[in-house]
């Protein structure tokens, strides 16, 4: 059973670096990029689920179908409502159809769950989650000064300069009657806008629709320098916490054992 898993796991490594490459340029991973990969692993994941029927019987093999099923569910869930990125949710998914088990142990052991997929999640979650501390100490040194959490958030640009950027933009500017107003966009609001699809400032679109943004630019030019989100793609934890799983194990497992002194 090694064998096919490992095949995928060395197909789908090497189109997430390609997709990571694409993110951090375009900040958009086009559908077609998954259809070389999908063409090699489909037939390896067959060739997995039938040799798990061979040798371990139905149960283990309706047990990977059943993780499948729930998580590709739940990725595909977490896209509709804008709380991941549509080729994010996508590479998960085909991580779920294409790799359900561990090629190999990794050098912690398997988990207890043994869904390889919901190891990558978590370690992609934890491993994303350290961006953030390092955004507020570049803030910090760089002498920039925001309400809490702002600076775990995003940083500030050079307005009439910002379509350069990538992120989008966490303050909301207007003019009234000349004077400049300005406020940071709560996270609250955020979350509200991301579930009903409300269009987010992207500096993507600042950039590649200026015309549609005149007003928008025109402030954000006035204002000096705009606060950004620091828009690293999540599909480079993904790519990292594929790695880490395979070879290191599940670092959420790995903190828990040590917690208990396991």
């Amino acid at each position: 059973m090694i064998l096919p898993l490992a095949l995928s796991s060395a197909v789908i490594a090497v189109t997430l670096l390609y997709a990571s490459v694409l993110d951090v340029r375009e900040r958009r991973v086009p559908f077609r990029t998954w259809y070389p990969m999908l063409a090699i692993t489909i037939p390896l994941a067959i060739w997995f689920y039938g040799m798990v029927l061979v040798a371990d019987g139905w149960q283990p093999a309706v047990y990977f179908l059943v993780m499948t099923g729930i998580f590709c569910f739940m990725f595909y869930f977490f896209a509709y409502f804008h709380l991941f990125g549509g080729a994010d949710a996508w590479a998960l998914i085909f991580i779920c159809i294409s790799i359900p088990a561990f090629p190999f142990m990794p050098l912690s052991g398997y988990p207890p769950h043994n869904f390889f997929p919901f190891s990558v999640l978590v370690n992609a979650v934890i491993l994303n989650l350290l961006t953030p501390a390092g955004i507020y100490v570049m803030n910090v040194f760089s002498g920039n000064h925001a309400p809490f959490p702002y600076k775990f958030l995003g940083f500030p640009v050079e307005g009439d300069k910002i379509g350069r950027s990538f992120g989008y933009v966490m303050e909301e500017i207007s003019d009234d009657e000349g004077n400049l107003n300005r406020r940071f966009i709560r996270t609250g609001e955020a979350l509200k806008s991301m579930l009903k699809n409300e269009k987010r400032i992207y500096t993507k679109d600042l950039r590649l629709h200026p015309d549609d943004y005149r007003e928008e630019i025109a402030l954000y030019r006035r204002a000096g320098k705009v606060w950004i989100s620091y828009g690293v793609p999540f599909m480079i934890p993904i790519l990292i916490g594929l790695f880490v799983a395979l070879f290191i194990g599940d670092i959420l497992v790995i903190i828990m054992k040590s917690l208990m002194g396991v």
